[in-house]
């Protein structure tokens, strides 16, 4: 789990200058988290999730309930989805992130 910029940018490999330009919640970095999961990783597919899953946080232009996720797989499949599933809850949006990035993994994985 890489909640921080800061284990965002040592773990999975992503620039300090993509985080600055596009936020840690954002269509960019949710790719640049699945690639570089993949890219460090004995796997042959990757999921990621970024959001902002509430109670606070959220700005107009990246509200509560904001979520970006994307997969990777070895053979070069690349894929984003974004939902904004609104101000329902932390615990809402997480359940309903997790079943998004499952429901992910299986489309790429079969």
């Amino acid at each position: 789990m890489t909640y921080s910029n800061a284990a965002k940018m040592a773990m999975l490999g992503i620039p300090e200058a993509a985080l600055r330009q596009h936020g840690a919640v954002s269509r960019q970095t949710a790719l640049a988290m699945a690639s570089g999961a993949l890219a460090r990783a004995d796997v042959h597919l990757t999921v990621s999730i970024t959001g902002v899953a509430g109670p606070g946080g959220g700005t107009p232009e990246k509200p509560v309930g904001l979520v970006h996720f994307a997969t990777a797989t070895k053979d070069g499949g690349l894929a984003h989805r974004e939902k904004r599933y609104g101000d329902i809850g932390r615990s809402e949006v997480r359940r309903l992130s997790v079943v998004e990035a499952l429901n992910m993994l299986l489309e790429q994985a079969g």
